[in-house]
């Protein structure tokens, strides 16, 4: 019987995996048996990430990639499919949050970048991986979103719509590329112990308003995340496509009355 979990053979690329979420499901996809590119806008933590998979017998290439920048973005490309002669699955993580407060004090650039890199960057993104996954016969196309696009909030409401606006590109996107047998789907993480997130979790209200309503009682960890974007690439995701898949232990479950 085939193994219904496993990467043996494919190729993958994970954007803003120098660290965070990015690295752990590199890393993950890398120890399922997939080639992995590793990419962020400074090569060192690339190279890092790439030598730590190689140590542990895994498949891996450091690049660098802006991917607010198109031309970028089509090198990353190119020296993939120049390298691995093939591309089978894509998670596109890089997402920026310059601004902090209600949508009334949000600035045009501020506001003009977010919608730029966490939205723009990930389409332009699809738009060249999507044809060379189809040349393979199928595979995926993962974004990484967030629980914030299922609510409002005056902490990061700009991030937040940027990121409901990357659920409605999954779904838009599988509509269009399904016939291709490509999935295109979202990760929703909730809170998460990463750099990004850090003025969130380091904040005491913050991190005790979301502790006393996530029934795991506690934030999330990278490792909780690099396996659900491993699997998604998966033969065993191969019926699941234009969701969003939420890691939040349990945060958007709870009842405000209880």
């Amino acid at each position: 019987m085939k193994n219904m979990f496993s990467l043996e053979g494919k190729v993958a690329i994970v954007t803003g995996s120098s660290r965070g979420i990015g690295r752990a499901i590199a890393e993950s996809m890398a120890s399922f048996g997939a080639s992995v590119v590793i990419s962020s806008r400074k090569l060192g933590p690339c190279e890092g990430v790439r030598d730590q998979i190689l140590a542990n017998g895994g498949k891996a290439i450091a690049l660098t990639c802006n991917t607010g920048r198109k031309e970028e973005l089509e090198e990353l490309l190119r020296v993939t499919l120049e390298t691995f002669g093939r591309l089978d699955a894509v998670v596109a993580n890089v997402a920026v949050n310059p601004h902090y407060g209600p949508l009334s004090t949000v600035s045009d650039e501020a506001w003009d970048k977010i919608m730029a890199v966490n939205i723009k960057s990930n389409l332009w993104l699809a738009n060249m991986a999507l044809p060379e996954i189809a040349r393979q016969g199928g595979g995926s196309f993962t974004i990484i979103s967030s629980i914030g696009a299922l609510g409002g909030n005056t902490a990061i409401p700009a991030y937040n719509i940027s990121k409901l606006a990357d659920v409605a590109l999954v779904k838009n996107l599988a509509v269009e590329w399904g016939p291709k047998n490509i999935r295109v789907n979202a990760i929703l993480p909730g809170l998460v112990r990463t750099d990004f997130a850090k003025a969130l979790w380091e904040n005491p209200a913050t991190l005790a308003a979301t502790l006393r309503n996530t029934p795991l009682g506690r934030i999330g960890e990278v490792d909780d995340l690099g396996p659900v974007g491993a699997f998604l690439a998966m033969p065993a995701a191969a019926y699941i496509t234009g969701q969003s898949i939420i890691v939040d232990g349990g945060a958007t479950t709870g009842s405000p009355f209880a």
